[in-house]
């Protein structure tokens, strides 16, 4: 009997599988993510499985919502962008100064025209001298050209001088997009270079854990399709592997509930994920996945992805009162947990004239070596103080200003880590939960309140109470998970845009809503609102069962809470196929003359089939290869043809055709030890 391991590495907890030859799990292990040595937490999942199934294990996948949580927090190593051609409109339409700032943005001449023909050349000189001088601040390079999808010379030409001058990671827009639309692929292009190093951390972590234990199987990584590629293609790729948690928690859950079609909800630490599944698959997002507020153009299983998880930080926020996340904090109760001492802190604190920097506490998180590099003196300090264990902000507020503002910086740099009042720490106390300390959670909940009570205005509960301000964030956790399916729901049904769809939940979930109950005598409402009434609700995720059977209860919906619910994106992991798609892009720029954008650049036929087939042939050849190199079996590959044509017919101009997408989609399985 031989095995498949799946490890899914989370915001907070690091999971992993073991599934044999029938699909079926043998065991499963959940450690606490170490988000300063990533290894740490797989070696302590890894620990917990049976070792004499682990040495006959011939395939590891590996899944993460590392990186989605890295977009929906804004977070990412330091990269330098390269733009070719674009203008000033573009660049502010990319979302690229919100996301890196005017000095990470280089503006250069040159890029393409819709007809692939050159708009101007490139300067050498001064592209390397904007190299040179950005060489020592960043970890990673991308590279972006207007029209570089009809014609990737300037792109290439690019990467070719920043070889030449260092040996940093690049990215190229023409690599991960093929679709129309500069600003995007630009924004795509720097979400996926900024990844590079923290998904080369997380694989190089991985590899260290199973040569330790001699497990020598390939290596895959889950795709926001919820396809696999091999580590290379993963480390070339990165922004790909965005949604690489959810995508495979849906493989997952359908797996362990049995059933093909349902709505999805995933509940992790910084995330809920919600996708409607329809003969065992989501649909793919035509436009790109919405991760938080960025849309990066990149082949994703269609989810709903919202900064609300069980370390989702809830805070005030003026004009709608309390607020839960995006920001992900650590949890009070996991902190106790960690360290008991801090207790005797948090207890002096519950008498203390309420600030905002009580229980407030930071610790490390991850750290690339240019990142640390660029660090100035009073920030490396604080570095290397973090090290020392969790560090009391309110503490160094008073005795070491410096420091405290030192770490501050730390933290927008996603380098720290503070803790905070959570929706795992509500849940700690309304007994819904209890794997960390629930004392702990306690002192945070009446901290907090007081905080909110006394600072902000916001609540009417009595000094010592925890169960009032526990049960509102459930409440409004509750209130949140049933918004997003509606709006999921909404956006599904194909009647609205997500904007649009947005806006309505907020009224149809309150009269969805079945709970907190009417007043006696109250006049029974006109209309009711059932939500999803032919689909049941798949809820996994560690801190799903604290809130679903509540969702599920007041929105009257079937709940499947399957076995290995909380491991369902690690199991998902080693379901996954090899999935490589490809198409290329025939238009008629003039009568009589296809031009087919290929990968040497346009190409002009006389004859419409004659351009047809080419395309044809170059995406099969792509495609196949593509899936090779990403780990499939060639023995078992299966090629499935592309071909989305634009073209009228009338009775003056007879048939005419102005451009048509013609693809290749190659499917495989793994490639396996034993194979």
């Amino acid at each position: 009997m031989t095995y498949g391991l799946g490890i899914d590495t989370g915001g907070t907890f690091t999971d992993a599988v073991l599934l044999d030859e029938n699909k079926q799990v043998v065991a499963t292990a959940k450690s606490l993510t170490t988000h300063f040595d990533l290894a740490q937490g797989i070696a302590g999942a890894l620990a917990q499985l049976p070792q004499a199934q682990l040495q006959a294990v011939n395939l590891v996948c590996l899944s993460t919502t590392l990186t989605t949580n890295s977009v929906v927090e804004g977070k990412g190593a330091p990269v330098c962008v390269l733009l070719a051609g674009y203008d000033e409109r573009q660049i502010k339409a990319s979302g690229l100064i919100e996301l890196l700032g005017h000095d990470a943005i280089v503006s250069l001449v040159g890029g393409h025209d819709a007809a692939g023909q050159a708009l101007c050349p490139l300067d050498e000189a001064a592209a390397k001298a904007a190299i040179r001088a950005q060489v020592g601040r960043v970890s990673a390079f991308a590279i972006s050209g207007t029209f570089a999808v009809r014609n990737r010379a300037h792109e290439m030409q690019l990467r070719a001088w920043v070889r030449e001058l260092c040996d940093k990671p690049i990215t190229c827009g023409h690599e991960l997009a093929s679709s129309l639309g500069a600003p995007r692929r630009a924004l795509t292009t720097a979400l996926n270079a900024r990844m590079i190093p923290f998904v080369q951390r997380m694989i190089e972590s991985v590899r260290a854990t199973l040569s330790e234990r001699g497990i020598q199987a390939p290596l895959m990584v889950v795709k926001g399709d919820g396809s696999l590629v091999n580590v290379q293609s993963a480390l070339q790729r990165p922004v790909a592997t965005v949604l690489s948690g959810p995508a495979a928690s849906v493989l997952g859950a359908c797996a362990l509930a049995g059933t093909q079609n349902a709505i999805m909800a995933d509940m992790g630490g910084t995330t809920t994920d919600i996708a409607v599944v329809r003969n065992g698959m989501p649909a793919l997002s035509e436009d790109g996945a919405l991760i938080g507020q960025w849309r990066p153009m990149v082949e994703a299983v269609k989810i709903y992805a919202i900064g609300l998880g069980g370390d989702s930080e809830v805070r005030f926020q003026g004009g709608s009162g309390m607020t839960i996340g995006p920001r992900r904090v650590l949890p009070i109760s996991l902190l106790v947990h960690q360290n008991p001492a801090l207790l005797a802190v948090l207890e002096r604190q519950q008498n203390e004239t309420p600030h905002a920097a009580q229980m407030r506490f930071a610790v490390r998180l991850q750290s690339d070596p240019t990142q640390l590099d660029r660090l100035a003196d009073d920030e490396r300090m604080a570095w290397d103080q973090l090290a020392q264990g969790p560090l009391d902000v309110e503490r160094a507020n008073i005795n070491n200003r410096p420091l405290a503002r030192a770490v501050a910086r730390l933290e927008r740099k996603g380098m720290a880590l503070y803790s905070g009042f959570t929706p795992s720490d509500a849940a700690h106390v309304m007994n819904l939960c209890g794997h960390w300390s629930r004392e702990g959670a306690v002192l945070a909940a009446r901290i907090w309140a007081r905080q909110m009570r006394h600072l902000y205005g916001l609540g009417k509960w009595v000094s010592g109470d925890e169960v009032g301000p526990s049960q509102q964030v459930i409440d409004q956790v509750i209130d949140g998970i049933a918004q997003k399916l509606i709006e999921a729901g909404l956006n599904d049904a194909g009647q609205m845009n997500e904007a649009n769809a947005g806006k309505m939940s907020t009224l149809l979930t309150q009269m969805a809503l079945h709970r907190r109950g009417n007043p006696v005598g109250q006049a029974a409402p006109v209309f009711q609102i059932q939500f999803a009434p032919g689909l049941p609700l798949i809820a996994v995720g560690a801190p799903s069962h604290s809130y679903y059977p509540t969702v599920a209860r007041e929105m009257g919906l079937n709940l499947i809470s399957p076995p290995n619910a909380d491991v369902a994106n690690a199991v998902g992991a080693v379901l996954g196929q090899v999935v490589q798609r490809v198409h290329l892009l025939v238009t008629q720029p003039s009568r009589g003359i296809f031009r087919l954008f290929g990968v040497n650049g346009p190409q002009d036929y006389t004859a419409l089939p004659e351009a047809f087939e080419a395309a044809r042939q170059a995406c099969a050849e792509m495609a196949r290869t593509q899936a090779v190199e990403a780990g499939g079996d060639e023995r078992q590959l299966k090629l499935d043809w592309i071909h989305d044509e634009n073209s009228v017919s009338n009775d003056i101009d007879g048939d005419v055709f102005f451009e048509a997408r013609v693809g290749a989609v190659a499917t495989a399985r793994p490639r396996r030890s034993t194979d």
